[in-house]
């Protein structure tokens, strides 16, 4: 929906962000153009992904951004609508369909709202074993990481819906819900997404969107089965390299990490 029309969805709709952590934006398109992302395929609007530019060239920094509502910005030029925004004097990209909110960050925005509030991290940066790993999760009411979340478990979403669907069977209907899913399984090592495989490469990352897409159905299921309409944003946070111009990973200003595949739709409950 392009940012317009979103905060009048506030409290009548359920809210859902998925951070498909590390997916570069052309192996992204490249699957869904060869028939391999097939769930994709059907949810994307007129199912391609729109092409835009990370606010940050690694996890942290990007969510940062991300919960203070700066989406990923449509690579065409502006100024853009914003979806979400923390209110500060001179912003531009505010519009009669932002969600402006008078708090440092989207959910404790939205539990001020009266949404439940949940993060469901995947990488590093939400592992609360460290002091760090706690910042981001600590803007939400409940949060959960363990090690099935984490990179090194080929089933980590599935891991993460299972938390879900405890969530979600444990909360009153007429509860709001915002739930975030930062999934892990594109991030390095992927390898293990195909058999034999010793090394991260390009077919790897793929490999790994397949699993994703695998589980999309059922993540949708468990957001949209309370009764309410279900607004989605389903992006990456930044791209990632594998020896491309000599770099391995990201945190640095190279295109395939800047450029990221981006989505947001409504789901109509079920």
């Amino acid at each position: 929906m392009g940012g317009c029309g979103v905060r009048e969805l506030i409290g009548s709709h359920d809210l859902l962000f998925v951070t498909l952590d590390t997916l570069r934006y052309d192996v992204a398109a490249e699957c869904l153009a060869g028939g391999r992302t097939p769930y994709l395929a059907k949810v994307l609007p007129d199912g391609v992904w729109e092409r835009r530019h990370t606010p940050a060239s690694f996890t942290y920094a990007a969510h940062h951004a991300f919960f203070a509502g700066f989406l990923p910005t449509p690579v065409t030029p502006g100024p853009h609508e914003r979806m979400f925004a923390a209110r500060f004097g001179g912003s531009e990209t505010s519009g009669p369909g932002t969600y402006v909110f008078d708090a440092p960050d989207l959910p404790t925005a939205l539990a001020a709202a009266g949404y439940h509030t949940v993060c469901l991290g995947g990488v590093g940066f939400f592992n609360p074993s460290a002091p760090l790993g706690r910042v981001l999760p600590g803007l939400f009411t409940e949060a959960h990481w363990e090690r099935a979340f984490g990179v090194t478990t080929p089933g980590c979403l599935d891991a993460q819906l299972d938390r879900l669907e405890t969530i979600v069977d444990g909360l009153p209907p007429e509860r709001p819900l915002f739930t975030f899913v930062n999934v892990a399984a594109l991030h390095q090592p992927n390898r293990h997404y195909v058999p034999g495989a010793e090394s991260d490469d390009l077919s790897t990352h793929a490999a790994a969107l397949e699993y994703v897409d695998g589980r999309l159905d059922r993540l949708f299921t468990l957001v949209t089965g309370r009764g309410r309409p279900c607004q989605v944003i389903i992006c990456s946070d930044h791209g990632t390299l594998y020896g491309e111009d000599g770099h391995t990973g990201h945190r640095v200003a190279h295109e395939a990490v800047w450029t990221v595949p981006y989505a947001d739709f409504i789901l109509d409950a079920r």
